[in-house]
């Protein structure tokens, strides 16, 4: 049996977990949080780590690390990601799990916030080889057969983030399911439409996006026809928000992804860019563009940076030289706590992850949702309330903003934090 060897940094800076715990602690700060509760929500309530063999396509075994976390379940099972990534460590999965109890709060749905992940590098990015189908098909089944005690429908509902694939989401509803003697398709959520998905699957992070700039623009009394478009992370999310905003009058002006990055002042054609690159296999040599790294494309002057990738991207080194008039994180902490402050000070709005990926969180609520009641909605009907939600989250996160004169992050969570704190307070401490 051979042990796995990763060679990418399974750390990063800042450390995520601190990111969360202090952003956490700054809200509780301001709404006065007592100590006994502070203490219970500032920490993880459960974690699991896995260490399991997969066979690999030359006949050997492989031995992978996975994780899975829960924050806090006081509000709802909890619902969280799960990642294939070399970065995947501990403090990593404990913060984004504790990001995804404050989102759903922020939504007033019945979640709780998980996470997970497991040490792998399938594209082949850092270790030089891709997995193949096979081999990520007997990953994704040993793995779920770790955690199968720990997630379900009513306990730990399993959401697709970073290099997971419909066919991996698939494979996790069909092995939870043979476990369980039965179709379970509400275990997981962002299935293909075939076997319990829900329309806009594709498009709901996207889509989100769109409906938060809308707002943030109006409060800076930006116009968004002809307002300059950065994309970091042209993946699902990525690729639909700049779809949304070129619709919207908006001209995205560069966009990266694991390929490179490429910038064009006449503008890209979001829709022409995504054809190239699944005909190419990249997005570098676009035609009528010019190739530039990932940090000048963070850089470079725009009104709109939508951060759509992975997480740590902006922090004290490069927030100085950020030059967008508004930020919106579609990703997990894509921002430091320092700059944040940098930013705010220099009075750059930025639009909280929690916010800027509520639509995405509730298109899984929905999907949830529709597969426990085996009835399912019309693409419009889905629209209309994801719409709803997202605007009037945005609203309350302003109104809240404006109260207590915050940044929207702060504001965010001191709405999210509030409400399971009190739910925390009504169900009290067992036994």
């Amino acid at each position: 049996m051979m042990v796995q060897d990763m060679t990418m940094e399974r750390t990063s800076t800042p450390n995520l977990w601190d990111v969360a715990s202090t952003q956490f602690n700054r809200a509780a700060d301001l709404l006065n949080l007592e100590d006994k509760l502070r203490v219970i929500l500032g920490n993880v309530k459960r974690e699991l780590t896995v260490n399991f063999p997969a066979r690999m396509s030359n006949g050997r075994s492989q031995v992978f690390t996975g994780y899975r976390a829960h924050h806090n379940v006081n509000m709802g099972p909890a619902r969280g990601g799960i990642r294939f990534h070399p970065n995947v460590n501990p403090d990593q999965v404990r913060a984004f799990a504790m990001l995804n109890t404050w989102r759903a709060a922020l939504v007033n749905v019945p979640f709780g916030g998980a996470a997970g992940g497991i040490v792998c590098d399938p594209r082949g990015q850092y270790t030089g080889r891709a997995m193949t189908q096979r081999e990520l098909e007997n990953l994704t089944r040993r793995f779920i057969t770790e955690i199968d005690f720990i997630i379900g429908p009513q306990t730990d509902i399993v959401v697709p983030e970073v290099n997971i694939t419909p066919e991996i989401v698939a494979w996790i509803m069909d092995t939870y399911s043979m476990h369980h003697g039965q179709m379970v398709t509400s275990v997981v959520t962002g299935k293909p439409l075939a076997i319990g998905g829900s329309a806009l699957r594709d498009e709901a992070g996207g889509l989100g996006v769109k409906l938060v700039v809308e707002p943030a623009a109006r409060m800076l009394d930006m116009n968004l026809k002809g307002a300059r478009v950065v994309i970091q992370g042209f993946g699902n999310t990525g690729s639909n928000a700049a779809s949304f905003l070129d619709e919207a009058g908006a001209k995205i002006i560069a966009v990266s992804d694991v390929t490179g990055a490429i910038v064009s002042g006449a503008g890209l054609d979001p829709l022409d860019v995504e054809r190239y690159r699944r005909m190419n296999g990249t997005l570098l040599d676009y035609p009528n563009s010019e190739r530039l790294t990932e940090a000048e494309l963070l850089e470079l002057p725009c009104e709109i940076l939508v951060l759509a990738g992975l997480e740590n991207q902006i922090d004290v080194s490069n927030a100085p030289r950020i030059q967008a008039k508004m930020i919106a994180e579609a990703a997990n902490l894509p921002t430091s706590t320092e700059a944040d402050d940098i930013l705010r000070e220099r009075g750059v709005l930025l639009i909280p992850d929690l916010l800027a990926n509520a639509a995405s969180l509730m298109l899984s609520y929905f999907e949830w949702v529709q597969d426990l009641q085996s009835f399912f909605w019309t693409e419009e009907e889905t629209r209309a309330r994801l719409r709803r939600v997202v605007t009037d989250t945005f609203v309350d996160v302003e109104a809240m903003s404006q109260k207590h004169k915050v940044d929207l992050r702060t504001a965010g969570l001191m709405l999210a934090i509030g409400r399971v704190a009190e739910a925390t307070r009504l169900r009290g401490i067992y036994p």
